[in-house]
């Protein structure tokens, strides 16, 4: 079950505000998405083979080449968040 806790931190993961009234919302909706995951577990499906793609799809692989990238320097031109030749994020945690 999901609680209020649970929506919270997941926010805070998205990085989006949420308020107490959206809080419960969103609790709500995914309990109940949660407890129709529930339903489908109690389905027979013994007898029915496994299904990966509705359609025939199979993998199509192509040869790996070596292609020329862009130069560092072009790459980290437009940006102002750059330290030691790569992209500076901010810390996730």
């Amino acid at each position: 079950m999901i609680t209020k806790e649970d929506v919270e931190h997941i926010g805070w993961l998205a990085r989006i505000e949420i308020n107490e009234q959206e809080t419960v919302e969103y609790m709500e909706k995914l309990n109940s998405v949660l407890e129709y995951f529930g339903q489908l577990d109690e389905l027979p499906t013994e007898d029915i083979d496994p299904t990966y793609h509705v359609a025939e799809v199979y993998n199509v692989f192509r040869e790996d080449a070596v292609e020329e990238c862009l130069p560092q320097e072009t790459v980290l031109a437009n940006t102002e968040n750059k330290q030691d030749g790569a992209f500076r994020v901010p810390k996730i945690g």
